[in-house]
């Protein structure tokens, strides 16, 4: 048993944060459950994980072994209730519906016992709000990854209103043996990160729509002159525009903020299906693997 006494991780949903949090569990040494209802969901999600293993072998970031042990420990379901069988920790990484993600924890916490820590990946929803209701809401928190997961440090431990602090204590010891950065935030809109971040991607975005400089002139001003790893235009595109106006909507409805208030450019973009990477079009062209 580690010494915050989580061995086996639930990861619920498959999609482009869920995956990356399997990945780095199973790379740490849990023993980690992916769950998505959708098959080919999951599927896609686990040859992901193993492409990506292979070529962290390449580029001589993770030992073969590593890699193979990682392969062994993590296994992938279609059913919820048999993911979180024997779990000590339960990560959601549904799509950010509120009620969708109070309806998983509803669920996973009627299958589970009261000592197990149930976590949501939300990158701006209020975590008090996901987790009231359930039982024993004290054992609930926010555990942020960002994406992609096996390269960014950040980890926000997102503090709930009713998160008893010895979860949190054990949330940031799960974190660091992830070989991940903690950070604790108090549950307020976009916590820290997104907070922050958002209002850049953005600024960016009225620049565009204002003919200030291109979309490649954008990001470059900040990588070069700020020294961010990718610009706010790219990562627009790789979080999706459609998850980036959502949060939006969302921050500019509870933090009454004009710097928030989405661009007409990003709400034309998304009506009209140019999501980003995933669907080969947004702030650039992009070839969309399978």
């Amino acid at each position: 048993m580690s010494h915050h006494g989580i061995e086996r991780v639930a990861v619920i949903g498959a999609g482009t944060m869920g995956h990356g949090i399997a990945q780095v569990c199973a790379l740490a040494g849990h023993q980690t459950v992916l769950q998505d209802v959708d098959p080919g969901q999951l599927d896609r999600a686990l040859a992901r994980i193993g492409a990506t293993l292979d070529k962290g072998v390449r580029l001589g970031k993770v030992a073969a072994t590593n890699r193979d042990a990682a392969w062994k420990r993590l296994t992938g379901t279609a059913g919820l209730i048999e993911a979180v069988d024997g779990a000590d920790l339960v990560i959601e990484a549904v799509p950010e519906v509120m009620e969708l993600k109070r309806r998983v924890f509803h669920e996973v916490a009627e299958a589970v016992s009261d000592g197990v820590i149930l976590a949501s990946n939300t990158s701006s929803l209020s975590v008090t709000r996901i987790g009231a209701g359930l039982p024993s809401p004290g054992r609930f928190l926010g555990l942020h990854f960002f994406n992609p997961v096996h390269i960014m440090a950040l980890v926000e431990v997102v503090r709930g209103d009713d998160t008893e602090a010895a979860v949190v204590d054990r949330g940031l010891a799960f974190v660091k043996g992830l070989r991940k950065e903690p950070i604790v935030v108090a549950d307020s809109p976009g916590f820290a990160s997104s907070r922050l971040g958002i209002v850049l991607g953005l600024e960016a975005i009225r620049m565009l729509e204002a003919g200030v400089a291109s979309p490649v002139d954008i990001d470059k001003a900040m990588v070069l002159g700020y020294r961010h790893p990718m610009g706010p235009l790219r990562l627009t595109d790789l979080v999706g525009l459609d998850v980036r106006l959502g949060i939006a909507r969302y921050l500019h409805d509870t933090l009454k903020s004009e710097a928030f208030r989405p661009p007409t450019l990003l709400e034309r973009m998304v009506a009209e299906g140019r999501l980003g990477k995933k669907t080969g079009r947004g702030f650039y062209e992009w070839d969309t693997e399978p």
